[in-house]
């Protein structure tokens, strides 16, 4: 166990190596046969038991020391983003209009590095190991199919744990968050349904544009009039489409947006706030709507014992002053179902430097050395709950 930093730097060049190689290949959701491919193949030739094809695309390559012992779950994200790639650099994306803007193939990579120091210490290991890819993070969420498929059981996983790559925190550092860290998701989508006609005789129509832009500006208003100032919530319209001529009064207005919350209370109870809102808008300007509203995924709460081995063992890879506690933030994770099986804890993977662009940009990088402490932290993390001495 001494050696550990010197077995994960043995990987360097085999770690950026498959960083590179994934973010050439990048696939949305549920489109991910390639990325899959690449993953299984390697955990293949490492020798684990190998799964794949679960909720479609995901893969599950486990390590087992047969000795007893906890089981712990090491989860990466395998899909990308709907972006066309303008990094310049030399593996950029060869799928246009996809791009790994939000360091997924860096997530790959790290599990893919962890599995391989894993299987050269599994001597000194008890337990197993679970390295589950999974598809879909970014929408519909694959977290939730892939436990339904059984990956939390045969054996039984007692922790879980993931990492993101985090702009929000300098690079190099390590960011924990015991209890909550991201927040509750929903989707919903808006058809504003009214009668159109001639710009000029507006009197004769029931105008659909003007009515959605009344519904976007009352939405606004739930978290600004209808709710708690201390409980941070987001309202967003994300999309607004109508029209087809500037001397059209359009019939229709289609409008789609997320809610954002870390209250389960608030949680529970958006949809029947935007459908009060919206209600009263359209019938008072005598129009009809269709709402549909999909509710996401659920607030990311790390476990508090869970957490604290991971700070712990943060502070082994790069020192207690460089790790940091990260701002809890309104993106949703679909970690969060995970934990809601096992103990566990997401963390932060710090990539932040002056000038770089944010995740979901199509200049997204990151100094890849940095993959190296998330490999190094994957594995502390093992060894303090799989060795002799746990």
């Amino acid at each position: 166990m001494e050696n550990l930093h010197q077995l994960v730097n043995e990987q360097k060049d085999r770690i950026i190596e498959m960083r590179r190689d994934l973010h050439r290949i990048p696939e949305t959701a549920y489109t991910e046969k390639k990325t899959s491919a690449y993953v299984a193949d390697y955990l293949k030739r490492l020798g684990l038991d190998v799964r794949t094809g679960i909720a479609q695309y995901g893969v599950v390559g486990l390590l087992k020391t047969d000795r007893p012992g906890p089981t712990l779950m090491i989860r990466a994200d395998m899909d990308a983003l709907p972006l066309t790639e303008d990094t310049g650099l030399d593996y950029a994306s060869e799928h246009k209009g996809a791009m790994h803007a939000c360091g997924h193939d860096a997530h790959m990579a790290m599990v893919l590095g962890a599995a391989t120091v894993f299987d050269k210490i599994k001597d000194e290991l008890k337990g197993n190991i679970k390295f589950l890819f999974q598809p879909a993070e970014e929408g519909p969420g694959g977290a939730k199919p892939m436990i339904e498929a059984g990956v939390m059981e045969n054996p039984k996983v007692d922790y879980s744990i993931g990492c993101h790559v985090w702009p929000d925190i300098p690079e190099g550092t390590i960011g924990v968050r015991p209890g909550a860290f991201m927040a509750a998701m929903d989707r919903f989508d808006i058809k504003i349904k009214g009668k159109g006609g001639h710009g000029a005789m507006p009197h004769l129509c029931a105008d659909a544009l003007e009515v959605g832009t009344q519904v976007v500006s009352a939405l606004q208003r739930i978290t600004s009039r209808h709710i708690d100032p201390l409980q941070p919530t987001v309202v967003t319209v994300g999309t607004f489409h109508a029209g087809s001529a500037f001397n059209i009064i359009p019939a229709e207005a289609e409008m789609s947006g997320t809610t954002r919350t870390f209250d389960p209370e608030i949680w529970s109870s958006w949809e029947s706030r935007i459908d009060k809102v919206v209600r009263g808008v359209c019938e008072s300007m005598n129009v009809d709507f269709e709402l549909k509203f999909s509710q996401g995924y659920p607030v990311t709460i790390n476990d508090e014992s869970a957490a604290e081995i991971v700070r712990r063992c943060a502070e082994k890879v790069v020192g207690e002053d460089r790790v940091v506690v990260p701002q809890k933030v309104m993106g949703g994770e679909d970690f969060s179902y995970y934990l809601q099986q096992s103990q566990g804890c997401f963390f932060a993977l710090g990539v932040g430097r002056e000038g770089a662009a944010p995740i979901h940009n199509p200049k997204f990088d990151f100094n890849e050395d940095v993959m190296l402490l998330g490999v190094e932290t994957h594995c502390q993390v093992g060894i303090e709950l799989l060795s002799e001495a746990a």
